[in-house]
């Protein structure tokens, strides 16, 4: 399985967690392949018909960012904009991701507690989610269970290294599908 990782962080070089991640990932070679859009639209152009290609290259798709007033940072929301089109991802013709899988990596700075009914953000991450969920499935993509490190501000390089290792095993393995 070809695996495309599509990283979204304005401030990787500052991130603990997700350059961690990354890291982890890089021992993979070419079954893994991380594309990082920050460093590749530092003017925020983004090329959509490679980007487009790209994606046909893969079998799942993996988009990680952190997790910022409860979405993606902005570069993300506007590849998805770009690059899911009508004709291309939905709509008349748009079936050029059908069977792809695709699953959010994203870390927080709250506890898990704080993402629940009830908690201090009210909300469960998968309600938060939800519109990336319907975003691929509009898309014709499968949608997969997300991963979700909490607490990354304050965890030991230990505790990342764990994350790590957990990270990779989640990407890696065959999930259950949540929804066409």
């Amino acid at each position: 399985m070809k695996i495309l990782v599509i990283t979204a962080h304005p401030e990787l070089n500052r991130s603990r967690a997700n350059k961690t991640f990354l890291h982890s990932l890089s021992q993979y070679g070419e079954d893994i392949r991380i594309h990082d859009l920050y460093q590749l639209y530092p003017n925020w152009t983004i090329d959509a018909e490679k980007e487009q290609k790209l994606l046909l290259q893969h079998d799942r798709i993996v988009l990680q960012f952190p997790f910022y007033w409860y979405s993606s940072p902005p570069l993300l929301k506007k590849w998805l904009d770009e690059v899911m089109t009508p004709g291309w991802a939905y709509g008349p013709g748009g079936n050029h991701l059908i069977g792809k899988e695709f699953l959010v990596a994203t870390t927080t700075g709250g506890t898990e507690n704080a993402y629940r009914s009830g908690g201090d953000d009210q909300f469960t991450i998968s309600e938060f989610l939800r519109p990336f969920e319907r975003t691929i499935t509009k898309c014709n993509g499968t949608y997969l269970p997300a991963f979700v490190s909490y607490s990354v501000k304050t965890a030991t390089d230990e505790a990342l290294a764990q994350e790590a290792a957990r990270y990779v095993e989640h990407i890696r393995t065959p999930l259950p599908v949540l929804v066409h």
